[in-house]
């Protein structure tokens, strides 16, 4: 039986040494806190456009439950009269939303609904990540 002798390993067998290692570590660093950033202001984003969307779909629920009723939900019924009929409401033909979660913000706030609103019939409104009025980028209000 013939004894093989073993080498030792190659650089290229090693491995990557500690320094090697600090550099591709300080790498990903550099490129996860370069893109994070961004990535979270596309996320907020895409929060606003979400908010958008969905407050789209509010208010063709509105104008829906306009045409049934001929008229638009009082401020104090508010978007609750598009899930559950107003007491002495006559024609309304709802529910005009799947759930009552069609009337909540992606932040967790309720939509505000003001009638009237600035141009006669309601305005929907959210005031956006901070639930503060005004605000920039994310914290801005929407208004349709």
């Amino acid at each position: 039986m013939a004894m093989s002798a073993s080498r030792p390993p190659r650089r290229s067998d090693a491995g990557l040494t500690l320094l090697e290692m600090m550099v591709v570590l300080a790498i990903i660093a550099l490129v996860v806190g370069l893109g994070a950033p961004r990535l979270m202001e596309n996320f907020g984003r895409a929060k606003g456009q979400a908010a958008a969307a969905a407050m789209a779909n509010v208010k063709s629920a509105v104008q829906l439950y306009y045409i049934d009723t001929g008229r638009y939900p009082s401020e104090t019924e508010g978007l609750s009269a598009l899930l559950t009929p107003p007491s002495g409401v006559t024609g309304w033909g709802g529910p005009y939303l799947d759930d009552a979660t069609a009337t909540v913000d992606p932040w967790g706030r309720a939509y505000l609904y003001r009638f009237p609103g600035a141009d006669g019939s309601f305005d929907l409104m959210t005031l956006g990540r901070d639930g503060q009025p005004g605000g920039a980028r994310e914290d801005s209000d929407i208004t349709l």
